[in-house]
């Protein structure tokens, strides 16, 4: 299993009221400068908020929701640092409750 690192937060709040877009192009151009392999992935309506052992994070968190899933809990620090209403955690996947860490609930959205 492979541990995933994530900052979840309402969807209203991290693409409307937060400099969140340029967050994320700020920091693909520093993996692309540095050839390092893009590590992080936004997800709208993580399915992983479903499993039972994350409960009380998905009662906290306005819907719809939005995550930030990472391989790099120094960058997901970073950016609880950097943004102020979001939660913070981590999981292991593949496993019985969470079998895609990438997952969607949202209908028609790409990853």
């Amino acid at each position: 299993m492979q541990s995933y690192y994530y900052v979840v937060a309402s969807k209203k709040f991290l693409m409307e009221q937060e400099p969140f877009e340029e967050v994320l192009r700020e920091r693909t151009r520093y993996y692309q400068e540095h050839n390092k392999e893009i590590d992080f992935w936004l997800v709208e309506e993580p399915a992983f908020l479903e499993a039972p052992e994350l409960a009380q994070v998905k009662e906290k968190c306005p819907r719809p929701a939005i995550a930030v899933i990472s391989t790099n809990p120094q960058f997901i620090t970073w950016l609880k640092l950097r943004l102020e209403y979001v939660s913070k955690g981590e999981f292991q996947a593949p496993s019985e409750s969470i079998p895609d860490p990438l997952a969607s609930l949202a209908a028609g959205i790409n990853q």
